[in-house]
């Protein structure tokens, strides 16, 4: 497992019947997680604590209860990256802070490139990966169908001091966006996503992980340089084992260049077991 335990503003406290108990910054936030299945071994302490609790509906969705007043968002710090955090409306914090191993890795990958570095993030959300490489000099350009996270993004990157960077925000169907860049004959040195694992598009389109991945991958195989840095895929579908998603970058951007593929789980050291939670897969191609 691949695990992110350099953070000082989060903190997993404890975890149990289905809950984890999470401190950001100074705030203690109470969220479900259906990994977690076993029982809280004493409901005291930290967890009377928690300033607001989500609570999951049998019917789908769910809702916030607040426990005392938050402030309409407040900020994080990873390292030298800055985060807006604010609860929304389905449980998350618009922030995943297991991303950090990654973040750390790309930076590590691009400070060490000795050339410029031009990423493509896809699925791209609040923009922790953008900021990341745009921190270490990368040319980002980031993809989003969802114009609030967009805007979100653009509002880290300048909270992070990073506002004058090259990075360009798009609000775009991912595929779509990927299509034209290749009509356009514009090429990436590397290439993040983050895809879901059941969407529609704008005009009814449906995306299942398991059916669209592979091709998808295959295609975005196409926008690389001739000298790529590195692929990043991140899956949070359930029981997708990572040897399957080794498979899936051995045959398309493996095949095609060569170079380094590692996969595992990622997940985040709970404080008061010892123990590790499980947050989806990591899939890193990268050169040799």
């Amino acid at each position: 497992m691949f695990y992110a335990s350099d953070w000082k503003d989060y903190e997993l406290i404890d975890t149990g019947d289905g809950d984890k108990l999470e401190r950001w910054g100074d705030v203690v936030l109470r969220r479900p997680d259906p990994q977690i299945i076993w029982p809280i071994r004493k409901e005291t302490g930290a967890w009377k604590q928690a300033a607001a609790h989500y609570h999951r509906s049998s019917s789908g969705g769910g809702h916030w209860e607040m426990k005392r007043e938050l402030p309409e968002r407040w900020v994080i710090g990873y390292d030298k990256l800055s985060f807006y955090i604010k609860p929304t409306g389905f449980k998350h914090t618009g922030l995943f802070p297991e991303q950090a191993v990654n973040w750390r890795w790309m930076m590590d990958k691009i400070a060490a490139a000795g050339r410029p570095v031009k990423v493509l993030n896809l699925f791209a959300y609040t923009g922790g990966a953008t900021v990341a490489c745009a921190s270490s000099g990368a040319e980002v350009c980031h993809v989003d169908a969802s114009k609030g996270v967009v805007q979100w993004a653009k509002e880290n990157l300048q909270l992070s001091g990073l506002g004058s960077r090259p990075v360009r925000f798009i609000t775009d169907d991912v595929f779509k966006f990927v299509q034209r860049e290749q009509r356009r004959g514009n090429k990436y040195d590397a290439i993040i996503m983050d895809p879901p694992s059941y969407g529609r598009g704008p005009n009814g389109e449906t995306w299942k992980l398991e059916t669209n991945l592979y091709p998808f991958v295959e295609f975005c195989a196409g926008i690389l340089t001739d000298n790529p840095l590195f692929m990043l895929i991140n899956s949070y579908t359930t029981g997708l084992s990572p040897t399957v998603m080794h498979n899936l970058l051995a045959m398309t951007i493996g095949r095609k260049y060569g170079g380094t593929i590692t996969c595992g789980e990622i997940g985040l050291p709970i404080t008061s077991s010892g123990l590790f939670l499980p947050a989806g897969i990591l899939s890193r191609w990268e050169s040799e």
